[in-house]
C-alpha cells in the first residue's frame, strides 16, 4: 500500500471526466538507498511508471524544473519539479496506484523523494476552447 494516498476521497468525487494530476516532488540530496542521488532515484521510477500511467490510458500533459516561489512562503513550498499528469478518471489513477507493478515502482520513489504531493485537479478552463465551464 501506498502511503498517504487517499484513495476514500478519490473514490468519493464525480468520475466522469478525465482527471490531471498536480505531481509536485522535493528530492532528497542522495537517494535513500545509496544509488545516486535523489534526481536518479526519480528517473529510475519515472522509467517504470511512463509504461503503467500509458496502460491506464494516461498522458503526461507536462513536465518541468520548479525554479522559484513567485507567490507564497517559499520555505513553505520549496518543489524541485513539476509534472502534471492526465488520466482518463479517477479511477483509472487508482487502478495504476494500487498495482503491483506501482508498487515497485514506488520504492524509486520513496528512495528519490523527500516529498511528493499530487493534487486531483477538475479542469474548469483551459485556454485552448475546449473548456467544460466558460
Amino acid at each position: 500500500m501506498i502511503d498517504h494516498l487517499n484513495a476514500p476521497v478519490l473514490k468519493a468525487l464525480p468520475d466522469d471526466t478525465p482527471v490531471t494530476m498536480l505531481n509536485l516532488m522535493r528530492f532528497r540530496e542522495r537517494s535513500l538507498d545509496g544509488n545516486g542521488s535523489g534526481w536518479d532515484a526519480y528517473l529510475r521510477y519515472s522509467k517504470l511508471t511512463i509504461r503503467l500511467i500509458k496502460a491506464q490510458g494516461g498522458t503526461i500533459v507536462w513536465a518541468g524544473d520548479a525554479e522559484a516561489v513567485a507567490l507564497g512562503a517559499p520555505d513553505r513550498h520549496r518543489w524541485d519539479y513539476v509534472a502534471l499528469v492526465r488520466y482518463p478518471s479517477r479511477a483509472a489513477f487508482l487502478a495504476m496506484m494500487n498495482s503491483p507493478q506501482y508498487a515497485v515502482a514506488n520504492v524509486e520513489r520513496e528512495n528519490g523523494c523527500a516529498d511528493h504531493a499530487i493534487v486531483a485537479m477538475r479542469e474548469t478552463y483551459n485556454g485552448l476552447g475546449s473548456s467544460p465551464k466558460e
